[in-house]
């Protein structure tokens, strides 16, 4: 990624070049009448081409089924209500759902999936396994379409550069990324600067500020027991890059021969083993979900928690006054941190409505979704503009100034768990073992590479490769 400034990553210019237009042809359908841009609803200027360029039949009745976590579902709506304000007399229903894998699973097989789907969270379904058996929509037609409301600029050159790369398996977008999600370690700001604390930049430094914390009667860390892949991609990750760079990650995704004996992911192991072996995690924090170990941080029980941006909205009802949550890099030498595309929606190839789907999604990536979100949501959209003249929160400030300070060195997560869902089960479940004392860091680095191995030489896998 190129260099990031607080002002460009807040205010990136709409001229910006560089974008690629993908080149597609957009599935036939019966064309409906357009209705004149001044007889619409919108906040925004739109001009005639811009209103309906994926040639939608309507009046359409789609149906979207999302995930509800973090960033809530008020956005989906929101994207929604501006779809049947473009496209008057047509609608897309809007379900917030949890465990997608588990509710979805058999319309998929059925035949009969949703138009439009937010396929996030822990229970999600299994990305890699849609594509290889052709589930999902290229999205080409969508990236190549005319932007909402960004004039003369097409979908594509509206996002951020690298954004959409999670979404994109053998030159093929399946999914698009509608967040631009920043991950590391979080904490309160003002017990800090009551405490006189200073957050650590190194390991050693780390291990030094848990001691005192612990001597002042709180528990330096906790994580969201029951999903200890936080740990994961908020800080092993950043550990590992700080070590060996980009490298390790993309051999362990490629399922490179021994990638989870590299030095830097071994060293990284043992640094995180250090936080149970002396005991600097928050007691029966393994037996709580993700929102009870937040609450029991914003509590003031534990100081450091691992997480991504979509905190701060997640747990808005329950931050107390002056809280000031604050995110920042994995410890290590040098600045580094994870910043990328996520959240990803996709379209179900076998869907009723897949140009509604599609131009649901043209709307939920606008520039006026794109506002929204960042104000009621506190997390960002990967759109060019999308923040400008809105006011966010200390939380998101934060997340900015760690890109700010980590531009040049901004690596997106590894991508074995969505493409593997054994690897990623199995990797999950041992670094809860290992942050529990129950395994050590070499069990660790030995199941997760003999589960890497078992899954490389499985026929029955559709294998995937990352180049960056």
């Amino acid at each position: 990624m190129g260099k990031l400034t607080r002002r460009s990553f807040l205010r990136m210019s709409l001229a910006a070049s560089g974008a690629v237009v993908l080149n597609a042809c957009t599935p036939k359908a019966t064309e409906a009448p357009t209705v004149a841009p001044a007889a619409l609803d919108l906040p925004f200027e739109i001009a005639p081409d811009a209103i309906n360029p994926l040639k939608m039949p309507e009046p359409v009745t789609a149906e979207g089924v999302f995930f509800s976590g973090g960033f809530g579902h008020d956005y989906i709506q929101f994207a929604a209500d501006l779809f049947a304000k473009v496209h008057p007399g047509s609608q897309v229903t809007v379900e917030p759902i949890q465990g997608v894998a588990e509710k979805l699973r058999p319309r998929f097989v059925g035949g009969n999936p949703p138009d439009v789907i937010d396929n996030s969270g822990a229970g999600n379904l299994d990305f890699g396994a849609l594509v290889s058996e052709g589930q999902l929509l290229d999205l080409a037609p969508l990236m190549a379409a005319l932007s909402l409301d960004t004039p003369g600029k097409t979908v594509a050159e509206t996002l951020f550069p690298g954004s959409q790369d999670g979404g994109v398996v053998d030159g093929v977008q399946y999914a698009l990324n509608i967040a631009y999600s920043v991950a590391g370690i979080w904490y309160s700001s003002t017990l800090f600067k009551d405490k006189g604390w200073v957050y650590p930049k190194t390991w050693p430094q780390m291990l030094d500020m848990c001691e005192t914390i612990k001597s002042s009667g709180i528990a330096p860390w906790t994580y969201q027991g029951k999903y200890p892949g936080y740990m994961i991609f908020g800080l092993l990750s950043g550990l590992i890059y700080k070590k060996g760079g980009v490298q390790p990650m993309i051999a362990i995704d490629n399922l490179a021969d021994n990638a989870w004996r590299h030095d830097a992911v071994i060293k990284s192991i043992q640094e995180m083993y250090q936080l149970a072996e002396n005991d600097y995690i928050m007691e029966g924090t393994e037996g709580l979900n993700h929102t009870e170990s937040q609450a029991e941080w914003l509590k003031g029980n534990a100081a450091f928690i691992p997480c991504g941006i979509w905190l701060e909205n997640e747990m808005k009802d329950m931050i107390p006054d002056n809280f000031d949550m604050v995110i920042d890099q994995a410890p290590g030498e040098g600045n580094a941190c994870r910043a990328e595309g996520g959240e990803p929606f996709i379209v179900p190839s076998k869907a009723k409505n897949t140009l509604a789907g599609l131009e649901y999604l043209r709307c939920i990536i606008s520039k006026e979704s794109s506002k929204y979100f960042a104000v009621n949501v506190s997390a960002m959209m990967p759109v060019f503009g999308g923040t400008e003249g809105v006011t966010i929160s200390t939380g998101m400030q934060s997340a900015v100034a760690m890109a700010e300070v980590c531009a040049g060195n901004v690596f997106p997560g590894m991508r074995y768990g969505g493409w593997y869902s054994d690897l990623g089960k199995e990797v999950n479940a041992k670094m809860g073992d290992l942050l529990t004392k129950r395994i050590t860091p070499n069990e660790f680095i030995e199941a997760a590479q003999a589960m890497a191995d078992k899954v490389k030489t499985d026929p029955e896998v559709t294998k995937f490769t990352r180049e960056k």
